[in-house]
């Protein structure tokens, strides 16, 4: 062979060794893979776009209502800030800070806010926040923790103030469609919707004191809505929303609202005079183990009168211990008509009168029923 082939062949040959070892070659190996497994853009694109939006016909009524409802009641709708005072551990200054929030409604163009009167209970003081977001420090005009209700007051101007039209629940069916209004867990401006669920409900005031005629909802109201408008389908105030019952603290369907009718009746009091001004009879009364002890009838047996009150100018007895035992008195039986059987019975009725007002109390003694006029004092709490 000559030199040149020879020559030739070692070129061929070490150039052969040279490629081999460019193919094996991790950088290479590399770029195999990505060309095999390209990502989707060096692939054959698929053709994407927006998809176009399905047409609707008009809304229902009942959706137009709902939403003329909120339109119509929402801006009366406020947001109240309960404010305690905390000591700065460090500077030891006394300052403001916020324990609880709750809702409230503007019952007129001065000012006057709504709400539970266990939204502020124990707060040092108070914030309303309108709709508009405007906030504005509140006092307080008066309250009837009895009834679960307070009147706040804040300075704003009467153009910002939008009264909620007043309703009547005393004309309300079970069946008929409610709206509540408020701020639960802070999350302000949400309606919810329901029905009437039920009439004529008796729930716990903060004092204990039966709240009766309370109207049950299943419309959604959880921690945040006390306080707030209970409206009817044509937006008009027809409760309060006070509480709920539920076993996890969240709606579980069962809300109650006190009836407008008894705001409307305490609200003004409150405004005028800085508390429900309530009749009083100048009596106390005993509890029911007394009446099943001595065998009495259904009633309040009075267990002390009032020197001089209206009780005793009627001539009204009490019960007392001689040296013969038990000296029969009067038990009452009915205001006005109405069958009381406790205190909490009682004191709800006269609730309903002025006074100065003659009322006509049944009255049980010895057996013997009868009718007796008596004009109301005025309370002294």
């Amino acid at each position: 062979m000559s030199s040149q082939k020879l020559s030739q062949r070692l070129s061929q040959h070490r150039s052969q060794k040279r490629l081999l070892a460019f193919l094996t070659t991790p950088g290479l190996l590399l770029l195999t893979s990505l060309l095999l497994v390209a990502p989707p853009a060096l692939q054959a694109r698929t053709p994407a776009a927006p998809r176009a939006v399905s047409p609707r016909g008009p809304l229902g009524a009942e959706e137009l209502n709902h939403i003329n409802v909120f339109k119509a009641s929402s801006p009366s709708v406020v947001n109240i800030t309960a404010l305690g005072l905390e000591r700065d551990v460090f500077s030891l200054n006394v300052q403001q800070v916020p324990q609880g929030t709750g809702t409230g409604f503007v019952w007129d163009t001065q000012g006057h806010i709504v709400t539970n009167f266990h939204v502020i209970q124990g707060a040092a003081a108070a914030r309303v926040t309108l709709a508009d977001q405007s906030s504005y420090r509140a006092e307080l005009v008066g309250a009837f923790a009895d009834r679960d209700l307070a009147v706040l007051r804040i300075n704003a101007p009467a153009a910002k103030l939008r009264p909620l039209p007043l309703g009547s629940s005393r004309d309300l069916q079970v069946g008929q469609q409610v709206y509540a209004i408020g701020n639960p867990f802070g999350l302000d401006q949400t309606l919810t919707m329901g029905i009437v669920s039920a009439l004529n409900r008796e729930i716990e005031s903060v004092t204990r004191r039966t709240i009766k005629g309370a109207i049950q909802t299943d419309a959604a109201i959880n921690p945040g809505n006390s306080g707030g408008p209970l409206l009817d389908s044509a937006g008009r105030l027809i409760g309060v929303n006070t509480s709920i019952y539920s076993p996890s603290g969240a709606s579980a369907g069962i809300g109650f609202a006190i009836p407008v009718d008894e705001v409307n009746r305490i609200v003004p009091s409150l405004i005028r005079d800085g508390r429900l001004v309530r009749p009083a009879l100048g009596l106390s009364g005993a509890g029911p183990d007394l009446n099943r002890a001595l065998g009495l009838p259904k009633g309040v047996a009075i267990v002390r009168l009032q020197r001089n009150g209206p009780a005793a100018k009627a001539g009204l007895r009490a019960f007392s211990r001689s040296e013969n035992g038990i000296v029969a008195g009067d038990v009452i039986t009915a205001v006005e008509g109405e069958p009381v059987e406790t205190m909490d019975d009682l004191l709800t009725a006269l609730e309903r009168l002025q006074p100065g007002q003659t009322c006509t109390l049944t009255l049980w003694r010895a057996g013997s029923t009868r009718r007796q006029a008596v004009t109301l004092a005025e309370s002294e709490d």
